[in-house]
C-alpha cells in the first residue's frame, strides 16, 4: 500500500507541543474503550524554565511547516538543553500516536515486537530484564515507554533547575531513547498503517516521524539497526 505524504502546516496538524484536536479526540475514545498501560502521562516541561522556553521557540519553529529548520540548535544556546527538551517533545508526541492505535495493537493481532516480517525487536532494559526477551508489541511498547519515562524523570539525567549540569553519559541515553521510540514508529507504519488511515491521522504521523527523522539525521548519529524498515517513509 502507497503511504500518504500528506503536507502538514499551520495548526491543525502540529504535534509539537500541542496536540492536534483530532487526535485528542480519539485517544481520549480510545482510552475510554479500553484500559491501556502502554498510553503513559504527558512529560510536562516545567513552566518558567529555560528548557520551557526552548520547547516554545521549537513550536513556534514548527508552525512554520519548516521541519529542517526545526530541528537546528538556536543560536548561543546548549547542545544536551536542546536534545533533552526535544527527546521529552518525541516522547509525547509518540506516547500520543500510538494511544490512538491501542486498540488495534493487541497481544492478539501483535504477538511478537515487529516492523515487517523481517524485523523482530526483544526488550531488555540492562537493569530489570538483562536478557533480551521476546514480547507481544504492546507488552514491548509498555516496557520501552516505562523505561523512557524513567529516565526522563531522573533528574540526574535530565535536570530541569537551572545551573545543574548534564552528566557525562547524558547523550548516550538520549540516543539510546531516541533509537527505542524509532521502534515505535517503525512498527506503527508496518503493523498498523491502515488503522491510521482509517482514523485519518495519516498527517499527524507523518509530520512527527519526518520531524523525527530530521533531529536524529542532525544531531544522534545513530546508526538504527533497522533503519532501511522504513525506506519508503524517509525518502
Amino acid at each position: 500500500m502507497a503511504r500518504s505524504n500528506s503536507a502538514v502546516s499551520g495548526g491543525k496538524y502540529f504535534l509539537g507541543g500541542i496536540a492536534a484536536d483530532r487526535l485528542t479526540r480519539n485517544v481520549s475514545l480510545v482510552s475510554g474503550s479500553r484500559s491501556s498501560k502502554t498510553f503513559k502521562p504527558k512529560k510536562n516541561i516545567p513552566e518558567g524554565s529555560h528548557q520551557y522556553e526552548l520547547l516554545k521557540h521549537a513550536e513556534a519553529t514548527l508552525g512554520s511547516g519548516n521541519l529542517r529548520q526545526a530541528v537546528m540548535l538556536p543560536e548561543g544556546e546548549d547542545l544536551n538543553e536542546w536534545i533533552a527538551v526535544n527527546t521529552v517533545d518525541f516522547f509525547n508526541q509518540i506516547n500520543m500516536l500510538y494511544g490512538t492505535i491501542t486498540e488495534f495493537c493487541t497481544e492478539a493481532s501483535c504477538p511478537v515486537m515487529s516492523a515487517g516480517p523481517r524485523y523482530e525487536y526483544h526488550w531488555a532494559d540492562g537493569t530489570n530484564i538483562k536478557k533480551p526477551i521476546k514480547c507481544s508489541a504492546p507488552k514491548y511498547i509498555d516496557y520501552l515507554m516505562t523505561w523512557v519515562q524513567d529516565q526522563l524523570d531522573d533528574e540526574t539525567l535530565f535536570p530541569s533547575k537551572i545551573g545543574v549540569p548534564f552528566p557525562k553519559n547524558f547523550m548516550s541515553v538520549a540516543k539510546t531513547i531516541l533509537k527505542r521510540l524509532f521502534r515505535v514508529y517503525a512498527h506503527i507504519y508496518h503493523q498498523h498503517f491502515d488503522s491510521v488511515m482509517r482514523l485519518q491521522e495519516e498527517a499527524h504521523l507523518n509530520t512527527s516521524f519526518k520531524h523525527f527523522i530530521f533531529f536524529v539525521q542532525v544531531y544522534s548519529s545513530i546508526v538504527m539497526e533497522h533503519s532501511s524498515a522504513l525506506t519508503l517513509f524517509t525518502m
